[in-house]
């Protein structure tokens, strides 16, 4: 059985959601859904979790997007509004793990600008016994040297390890290492899988 608990951060831990923000800055659906498609697409996001600054991203979207140049600028300029807060159910969890003393790591794509502004907003990111940051090394979930990355970084076994993620692709990237993957869905199913594995 695993005895180390590693967590993605990004809705599972912390509520993400860029609609939060765009539903305010564009109001007609068809535009938005558009928007998401061609502009601020995954891609896009992606590059910034592997470390590409803000101002770049920034320049290279406004560039072939001018008349969004704003909305491009506001990902940036506005990004805590799409941050809103913890994910209570999921931060009890972990509050158990740790009075458990399980040993707890972070993993997550995130970009190195806007990682640094939310943590003072998430004490219980101090609860890790050590976090990796996709926009800190240069490596993004689910490609299979960031999660290595973390194993030798802290001196971890794959096999005495569980991630959690709520997506299915960087879950499926954990397992090919040789880690117990959990596909994060709701507090309550992390709590009976984490229970069938007795880490709670």
């Amino acid at each position: 059985m695993p005895k180390t608990v590693v967590f993605d951060l990004g809705n599972v831990l912390v509520r993400w959601d860029p609609r939060l923000l765009y539903e305010q800055l564009i109001t007609d659906a068809d535009e938005l859904e558009q928007f998401f498609d061609t502009v601020i697409t995954h891609d896009w996001i992606r590059a910034q979790d592997a470390g590409r600054p803000f101002d770049e991203g920034v320049t290279v979207l406004a560039a072939q997007f001018p008349h969004y140049e704003p909305h491009i600028r506001a990902f940036w300029e506005r990004w805590e509004e799409m941050v809103p807060g913890p994910i209570d159910g999921t931060v009890e969890i972990l509050a158990e793990l740790k009075a458990r003393r399980t040993p707890l790591y972070g993993l997550t794509n995130w970009s190195h600008e806007t990682f640094p502004i939310a943590r003072p907003r998430f004490p219980f990111f101090e609860w890790f016994d050590g976090i990796v940051v996709s926009g800190e090394i240069g490596l993004v979930k689910p490609d299979a040297r960031i999660y290595h990355h973390l194993l030798e970084r802290f001196g971890l076994a794959a096999g005495d390890c569980v991630f959690i993620d709520d997506s299915a692709a960087n879950v499926r990237g954990a397992e090919a290492v040789g880690i117990t993957g959990l596909h994060f869905q709701s507090p309550e199913k992390l709590r009976r899988d984490l229970g069938e594995l007795r880490l709670l």
